[in-house]
């Protein structure tokens, strides 16, 4: 099935339904953007732990780095 298949699918669905697909699709992107952010976080976690991160207040120093 192709994205036009499921769309004109969706089409045919009473409005209950479509905003079930609705509902699920909104709980589905929190999902992935939690595990998103965990990824994330779990890669951060390493990097610290390998003396990969460097810290600064320091707007100057923070532009630098960020340039780097």
């Amino acid at each position: 099935m192709v994205f036009s298949d499921v769309v004109e699918v969706i089409k045919s669905l009473s409005t209950d339904e479509k905003r079930e697909i609705q509902l699920l699709l909104h709980q589905y992107l929190r999902e992935e953007r939690r595990e998103e952010m965990y990824a994330n976080f779990e890669v951060a976690q390493t990097e610290e732990q390998n003396g990969e991160l460097t810290f600064s207040s320091d707007i100057n120093e923070l532009r630098q780095l960020i340039e780097d």
